[in-house]
């Protein structure tokens, strides 16, 4: 049975993870419900299950809907955020590792955009599903060409949760909830005019986004190359970065 990974834009810039294993789904960080509904129906499958990566309305404000539609989904999201996620089914912490549409997806503890953050991993596993290779759902952490705002951990966290991700294999997917790509290679084009590679996939995701389509996934690799915060050196030096996007432009 083959998996197959859909990016579903909603609100201004957000995007829903539809992962599709035969006629069944699991959803990630579901802003709203409608557009999941729609298109759940439109295809005729069945949601099994929503993963959430953190407690903010822009990643759970559809899931009690979701729940209202498809009681039996399971919610698995942060132990530690029960309070804030109180529908969850299925609390998870760092080294967890569940089963999910028959794959194996672990848990890894990303905290720093909020004091309970989470992402999910799949690796490769060609022999039992060789259409979805290695991919993180990484919420807020990391985003393409940028990382998310510190609003309860610090730098030192931010750090400690992007090398956690740069250690994942170059060719995992990065599968992260907001379209900020453009707006955060253009900072870092201005940051490092010439790099070229930021110079060059900054050009590619303009024609993509003047076309009307998506950025996403990037890839770990495509991040340590061009993402000046998965290159910083120090927490000091990341602390830096951020501060100076958070005056550029709010994430």
């Amino acid at each position: 049975m083959h998996s197959t990974l859909h990016a579903l834009p909603v609100l201004q810039d957000n995007v829903i993870w539809i992962w599709v294993r035969g006629k069944n789904a699991v959803v990630v960080d579901p802003a709203v419900a409608d557009p999941v509904n729609h298109w759940l129906k439109t295809h005729g499958i069945g949601l099994t299950a929503i993963l959430q990566t953190h407690h903010h309305a822009d990643h759970i404000g559809g899931t009690p809907e979701l729940l209202r539609e498809w009681p039996q989904a399971e919610v698995v999201a942060a132990a530690a955020d029960r309070l804030r996620i109180p529908f969850q089914t299925m609390g998870v912490s760092d080294g967890d590792a569940i089963n999910v549409l028959g794959r194996r997806v672990e848990v890894m503890d990303v905290a720093a955009h909020t004091s309970a953050h989470i992402a999910f991993i799949l690796r490769d596993d060609a022999e039992k599903d060789p259409n979805l290779g290695p991919l993180v759902f990484c919420g807020d952490t990391l985003f393409a060409g940028g990382c998310g705002r510190l609003f309860e951990g610090s730098a030192q966290d931010m750090y400690r949760a992007l090398q956690r991700l740069a250690a994942l294999p170059d060719e995992t997917l990065v599968c992260c909830a907001h379209e900020y790509t453009e707006a955060n290679l253009r900072w870092a084009t201005e940051q490092r005019p010439n790099d070229v590679e930021i110079t060059s996939r900054y050009q590619s995701v303009k024609e993509l986004r003047c076309r009307g389509d998506l950025s996403l996934p990037s890839s770990i690799g495509a991040e340590k190359r061009t993402n000046l915060f998965m290159q910083a050196e120090s927490i000091e030096q990341l602390a830096e970065l951020r501060s100076h996007k958070d005056h550029w432009r709010s994430n």
